[in-house]
């Protein structure tokens, strides 16, 4: 069974600019923090323990803007998975209104990377099977 991963997030003054919607950097801060989440409560592998050996950058993000988020709203987040490779996912996200309205969707491509011992420089890192099983879980072909 295929899964999306999804959580909630409260518009709040920190995210907002003068005019009291989303400053566009916070919507960028939003998904690094919903595809943490993914990565510590779907997958099983917290930022803080992963960043000790590896790390799982985003190494392309495309983004659309469709409509202004305001102070005080709430925003559904929805994260799932395009493509499996051997180190990398390609997923979807969509951030939606209180009314299903999309605000923000796009792609994000993120690769699985070791650290070099003396961290002086990393590379790509083949995903395990068990964490494969667990990103597949996510694989949907259209949404």
């Amino acid at each position: 069974m295929n899964h999306i991963f999804i959580k909630t997030e409260k518009i709040r003054f920190q995210h907002v600019d003068y005019a009291g919607i989303v400053f566009y950097p916070r919507f960028l801060e939003m998904l690094n923090c919903l595809v943490e989440d993914w990565f510590e409560e779907a997958l099983g592998r917290p930022f803080s323990k992963m960043h000790e050996t590896n790390g799982i950058p985003t190494v392309d993000l495309k983004v659309q803007f469709k409509k202004a988020a305001r102070l005080g709203e709430t925003l559904t987040k929805k994260l799932w998975v395009k493509h499996l490779g051997g180190a990398s996912i390609l997923c979807g996200f969509r951030f939606e209104d209180e009314t299903g309205i999309t605000c923000l969707e796009g792609e994000v491509t993120l690769v699985n990377v070791a650290f070099n011992p003396n961290r002086d420089g990393i590379k790509a890192e083949a995903f395990n099977d068990d964490m494969k099983h667990k990103i597949n879980q996510y694989l949907l072909v259209t949404l």
